[in-house]
């Protein structure tokens, strides 16, 4: 219990709740309901150890778990409806839900269908109509965003994250709690609502360190590279935590072309110090199919790079894991660093290239702190954190002898 609340400040949780918390796993998001409430759990247990029977006099405290049973069954031809098989009246209700889950599937006129993110889209929206305005407040946790990569209009197109946005606030969802937002402007389209894009650097980063012993966090030995303009700020924020030096690539692009939806790219162009013998630490928000990352680490290799570690809040690998599985054959490409934000195919994991972050123990504190009503500063600021992470790591290092590569 003492490792559980020594990262955060205690006294968040040593308040009364909004309401009774419950926690709705969407369907392709129970295997992280699951851990997250595992770790919700034990934060029930710790702060009954802390309040005594105040606490446990709160309506709702008293569940076994925080999970509540839901389903969203399909009619034969396709239709479907959301339902809810226990009480949520007065309840403080988050909502995980993944629409990135294709592994879901249901029946339509006897064939399996997977799930698109408009259907996943559409089971939210079922179950917060079945709620039927019984419960105290809903938050949505929505690790990747819903059509988040289609954020802004170039030309006669629509914006289907932003009406998606609305579409919710329209529905009584009072928060709304992503993870890194392809362009967290996005909130522009519900500017009176609660909308939180929580980066998972932290916990990249401790992946990272746990597998790898024998980095060299200092600028002779090692840079942060951002793989495109858009990327720059979060490579900014590794390097000046790190207090490493950083250099960027931009891509140029054939505007002439379309194609997979976008511009393909014709050259990766690089700008910045020498990486030559230093490792290189490259992040991004998603690895879709993979090929602009490998063809990066090829880039950076041809400059004379040592290591090459990328780092992706999520990594999706729609073309398959094949390109990769050679890339690191090669020697191109050494790790790959990614959260279970969103559903994978299971063989990543038996990947000796793939670190993954789990991000649930984060999320049970974000839904704690908001259950509370207490600040989400602390949460949203992982500075502090990743240098502790640092002197750990250089201890740890130090006390086990480890050569230095």
């Amino acid at each position: 219990m003492t490792d559980f609340v020594s990262t955060w400040n205690t006294e968040s949780f040593l308040t009364y709740p909004v309401g009774p918390l419950g926690l709705i796993a969407m369907p392709g998001t129970e295997a992280m309901g699951e851990k997250v409430n595992s770790w919700l759990k034990k934060w029930r247990d710790h702060t009954e150890e802390s309040m005594g029977d105040e606490i446990r006099t709160t309506p709702g405290f008293e569940r076994e778990d925080f999970l509540i049973k839901v389903s969203c069954p399909r009619f034969g031809n396709g239709e479907g409806k959301g339902l809810i098989k226990e009480s949520i009246r007065g309840y403080d209700l988050f909502i995980l839900s993944d629409p990135g889950a294709y592994n879901q599937t249901y029946k339509m006129y006897g064939v399996d269908v997977p799930l698109s993110p408009d259907d996943h889209f559409a089971n939210l929206r079922r179950i917060i109509a079945a709620t039927n305005g019984k419960a105290k407040r809903i938050s949505v946790i929505m690790p990747m965003l819903y059509e988040g990569r289609q954020h802004r209009r170039a030309s006669r197109e629509s914006l289907d994250c932003a009406m998606m946005l609305q579409d919710l606030e329209r529905m009584g969802v009072s928060n709304i709690i992503t993870f890194d937002a392809h362009d967290p402007r996005v909130q522009n389209a519900i500017p009176t609502l609660g909308f939180e894009s929580f980066m998972p650097s932290y916990q990249v980063f401790k992946a990272l360190l746990k597998r790898e012993k024998s980095l060299r966090i200092d600028k002779d030995h090692m840079m942060i590279v951002s793989p495109d303009e858009g990327a720059i700020d979060r490579n900014i924020f590794y390097a000046s935590v790190l207090g490493l030096d950083m250099g960027m690539f931009y891509k140029r692009r054939d505007y002439t072309r379309i194609v997979n939806g976008r511009n393909p790219i014709i050259a990766h162009e690089y700008m910045g110090n020498t990486v030559e013998g230093k490792d290189v630490f490259v992040a991004d928000d998603i690895i879709s199919s993979g090929e602009s990352v490998i063809e990066l680490a090829r880039e950076l290799k041809k400059r004379k790079a040592n290591r090459i570690f990328a780092a992706a809040t999520f990594a999706l690998f729609t073309n398959g894991l094949e390109v990769y599985d050679q890339a690191y054959r090669e020697g191109i490409i050494d790790r790959v660093i990614s959260t279970n934000l969103t559903y994978r195919r299971p063989e990543v994991n038996e990947r000796e290239w793939f670190i993954e972050a789990d991000m649930s123990k984060y999320i049970s504190f974000i839904i704690a702190t908001l259950n509370h009503d207490r600040s989400l500063s602390k949460l949203l600021n992982p500075y502090d954190r990743i240098h502790g992470l640092l002197k750990r790591y250089e201890k740890e290092q130090q006390e086990a002898g480890i050569r230095l590569v």
